[in-house]
């Protein structure tokens, strides 16, 4: 029988994410497989340091670190080296990286003189100790190449549209997917691609911004039909937010119907209140997410759990990225992610 450890902090902010893999997981358990969810401890000393500690038996198991996501950028980058050091010199059978969001993703080139590319120093630091890793919606699907290890970029698009045929059927009339930036473009027509797939007719327009300082866009135009329509901002970072909503602003100038925004992993760095422009702001749980009356969250539990799944017993994911359909069931995944 394989056995499965996910290895995971019971007592972080992504403990509830990483419980909700374990039991799905659990649904999924035969006489082949078998999954045990097992704590770290984390010592901290009276310096700062700290060390970390897998609380369980690990020898001889196919092992997921899933990594809490919510940590501050230097203790989430330096728990995760520890973590991975820990692990892997326990004599587990494989080591795996699930990291639902990837911190440091956005500096991932060499834009100026005598900058550090941070997304490469992860990446070779996560290569050290690894087997394999995975993360959902990078910010630039190019970093996995930086990996030296297979390192799987996987996809909210597919659980996304299963919510909203769900929950939100009326609001896929009219639609509008709408890039903030130039940059997004490609997401954009991928979205509406894949809806057409499912049957569903949808245009895209683009934001074309100016900006005279980071997270500061000084002006917005939008290229596109919108007049009418409702309007889907797609995103893969919520941070501040100021280039959704001045794409609000000028969707809204320009007739806009009812303004939606999706972004994958919401950090919220300048609060929830100043998203009341959207009528509902669609966000994955990759992070905690703020309450807020126009805020729902759409889970990326099962996705993760069925990579996880599919990894650990040697199956393919690209049943993940395709939009497979039942025969018969028109717009119906038939994995439900």
């Amino acid at each position: 029988m394989r056995e499965v450890a996910l290895i995971v902090d019971s007592k972080s902010q992504g403990y509830d994410f990483a419980k909700g893999i374990y039991d799905y997981l659990k649904r999924k358990e035969s006489k082949e497989f078998s999954v045990s969810l097992i704590d770290l401890e984390k010592k901290s000393f009276k310096d700062g340091e700290f060390k970390i500690k897998i609380v369980e038996n690990i020898r001889g198991k196919i092992c997921f670190l899933i990594h809490d996501s919510n940590k501050s950028p230097s203790e989430w980058f330096t728990e995760l080296i520890f973590m991975l050091e820990a692990t892997t010199f326990s004599s587990p059978e494989e080591v795996n990286i699930v990291l639902p969001y990837t911190r440091f993703a956005r500096q991932d080139r060499k834009d100026e003189s005598r900058v550090s590319v941070n997304a490469k120093a992860l990446a070779d630091s996560v290569s050290l100790y690894a087997d394999r890793g995975m993360t959902v919606d990078l910010h630039t699907p190019q970093i996995q190449e930086y990996f030296k290890i297979p390192f799987d970029n996987l996809y909210s698009l597919t659980s996304l549209l299963n919510y909203f045929q769900k929950n939100h059927p009326d609001f896929l009339n009219d639609l509008v997917i709408v890039s903030p930036d130039l940059g997004g473009g490609k997401r954009a027509d991928y979205f509406v691609k894949k809806l057409k797939e499912r049957g569903v007719e949808a245009g895209v327009a683009l934001g074309h911004k100016t900006r005279e300082k980071d997270n500061e866009v000084a002006k917005m135009v939008i290229i596109g039909e919108v007049s009418g329509k409702n309007c889907l901002i797609v995103d893969d970072i919520i941070d501040t937010g100021n280039t959704m909503i001045k794409t609000a602003e000028k969707l809204k100038e320009n007739g806009a119907k009812k303004i939606f925004a999706y972004g994958t992993h919401g950090l919220f760095t300048e609060g929830v209140e100043k998203f009341k422009v959207f009528d509902k702001v669609f966000v994955s749980d990759t992070l905690k997410v703020p309450k807020a009356d126009n805020i729902e969250v759409v889970s990326m539990v099962k996705l993760f759990g069925e990579a996880i799944y599919r990894t650990a017993t040697g199956q393919s994911l690209s049943v993940l990225f395709d939009n497979v359909q039942d025969p018969g069931q028109h717009s119906l995944e038939k994995y439900d992610i």
